[in-house]
């Protein structure tokens, strides 16, 4: 087994290549840039994990402005 990266130019040659693959059975795995920094995702991906802790304080909407 081979592992190949390819590096489309636009949506409609990944578009394209996803086809071939599909039409041959050939399994593949697409992993999209993020637009975002790094550093940022890294910021959300925390604070879901609190979230996932039980580690928030609820407010409600009336009291955000007090």
């Amino acid at each position: 087994m081979e592992t190949l990266t390819i590096h489309t130019k636009n949506k409609a040659q990944t578009k394209a290549i996803k086809a071939v693959l599909k039409a041959m059975e050939i399994p593949f795995e697409s992993k999209g840039e993020s637009t975002y920094n790094p550093e940022f995702v890294a910021k959300i991906k925390a604070s879901e994990e609190e979230e996932n802790y039980g580690k928030t304080k609820a407010i409600k909407t009336d009291d955000l402005w007090k």
